[in-house]
């Protein structure tokens, strides 16, 4: 496990998420909450491999722009069909400006 930099504060002036791509098998939507907290989940959805970064974020209700499947962001766990599993979830930190994700 290593704590890597996905984004620095700065990134989220104007925006609640960021793109992130942590390794050659690792991708991630990052998204500022309005609770103040960060939170990391696989960019791609679990029913067809779909970016979720500019999905529909209502409370920690992620939703797919193509499908309508729906995923915590907080767990990755999946909410509503189409998809039947969920996606990965990443611990995060803020250390001064800098947001790190917790990966394999």
């Amino acid at each position: 496990m290593a704590w890597v930099e996905a984004a620095s504060l700065s990134d989220f002036e104007g925006t609640d998420r960021k793109y992130c791509e942590l390794s050659e098998e690792i991708q991630i939507a990052l998204f500022k909450h309005d609770d103040g907290k960060f939170y990391a989940v696989e960019v791609w959805c679990s029913h067809q491999k779909v970016s979720l970064i500019n999905g529909d974020l209502e409370d920690y209700e992620l939703m797919c722009p193509l499908h309508g499947a729906c995923f915590d962001v907080r767990t990755g766990k999946h909410l509503s069909l189409p998809a039947v599993k969920p996606i990965e979830s990443y611990p995060v930190k803020v250390e001064e400006d800098k947001v790190l994700v917790e990966i394999d």
